[in-house]
């Protein structure tokens, strides 16, 4: 049997296998609408066998969103439409995760095709906030920084989004704590230079999101994950390490966070990062064995041997494929057929299999 997949058994909910599709944004959206581009997007991986199947970051509020084309879950009524693709990935074998983000003060640029530029108010942009009124690069806007009151309202917007998720029929909750976006940037001594109790020390520096993971696991049910990605390091002198990292998953782990999904980077311009096969693995494997949390590994995993070889020899729980996956939807039957493993496919596909 392939370790690759093998189940895996979470709360209440049992992935049929080890392989998520990777949290992408599409930058597809009209007023945080999903719309039919995500449901084929997304409804495709789950018939390609997929054991999860993520959204890309979905703005908890409208200044969340990187870019005014981003999926968001702020009100009530964008939850018809995603429970529709909940329902599709669910008839095809996979579990439904969401990614709720906040992008602070890498928000409000245009869309990557679109040149990625700062987009003003005239353009349909917004004063982006983050920690401290610190720009991403020169060129970007200057943040306002987040008050004290404004930093429970942000914890309350995650929250509802939390919510919202849960009544779409999401089976993991994801917190995105990672690139650079704002939960990050309170970890990162980088982009925090606060003198408040949300800066400074690591234990101030790691408040917000630890606010933020207790109220959402508080209006969870028991039986629903939650995850947090991290950037494990931020690739910077005096920046945010891996040590950093272990330390704030064992607090997590005990906050009631289930996976800690590993990337990396992000924070700021020149980070010097060693991109190459499996490059942030190792920080999967650090973090699952000394906070003893459960990890997920992600960036550059292609190839089904080297998916299969991270699980058997315990780096990680589950691995992540983005770009891979946006190459080939049905990579997991690829890698089943590749593994000699069985895996169940639509019967208007056996013939090909």
């Amino acid at each position: 049997m392939s370790h690759l997949f093998e189940p895996f058994n979470q709360r209440s909910v049992t992935f049929r296998n080890r392989i998520a599709v990777s949290p992408m944004c599409q930058y597809s959206s009209q007023d945080g609408f999903a719309n039919d581009w995500h449901l084929v997007h997304l409804t495709s991986r789950a018939v390609g066998g997929a054991g999860l199947v993520m959204t890309e970051a979905t703005a908890v509020e409208p200044e969340g969103r990187i870019t005014p084309q981003d999926l968001g879950i702020w009100k009530d009524e964008q939850v018809e439409f995603l429970a529709k693709i909940v329902n599709l990935l669910h008839q095809n074998g996979a579990m439904a995760g969401i990614q709720l983000a906040h992008a602070g003060r890498k928000s409000s640029t245009a869309p990557p095709w679109d040149g990625g530029a700062v987009l003003s108010e005239d353009q349909g942009g917004w004063i982006p906030v983050a920690p401290s009124p610190l720009p991403y690069e020169s060129e970007s806007v200057k943040p306002i920084a987040v008050s004290i009151d404004a930093i429970q309202s942000l914890t309350q917007s995650f929250v509802s989004a939390a919510q919202r998720a849960l009544n779409a029929g999401f089976n993991v909750i994801e917190i995105h704590a990672a690139h650079g976006y704002l939960l990050h940037e309170f970890l990162s001594p980088i982009s925090n230079q606060r003198t408040d109790s949300y800066g400074g020390s690591f234990e101030n520096r790691i408040r917000f999101l630890c606010e933020v993971v207790e109220a959402v696991r508080n209006v969870l049910p028991d039986q629903i994950p939650l995850w947090v990605r991290i950037s494990a390091t931020d690739w910077l002198e005096n920046g945010w390490s891996i040590d950093q990292s272990v330390a704030l998953a064992d607090k997590l782990k005990f906050l009631g966070v289930d996976l800690i999904d590993c990337s990396s980077g992000a924070i700021a311009p020149g980070e010097k990062i060693p991109v190459g096969a499996g490059y942030q693995v190792n920080f999967a494997d650090r973090i699952r064995r000394e906070a003893g949390i459960s990890t997920g590994a992600v960036g550059m995993i292609t190839s089904p041997e080297q998916a299969d070889q991270i699980i058997r020899t315990g780096q990680a729980d589950m691995v992540l494929l983005g770009r891979e996956m946006l190459r080939d939807p049905y990579w997991a039957m690829r890698a089943a057929k590749q593994l000699h493993q069985p895996i169940p496919t639509p019967v208007q596909y056996d013939r090909a299999w």
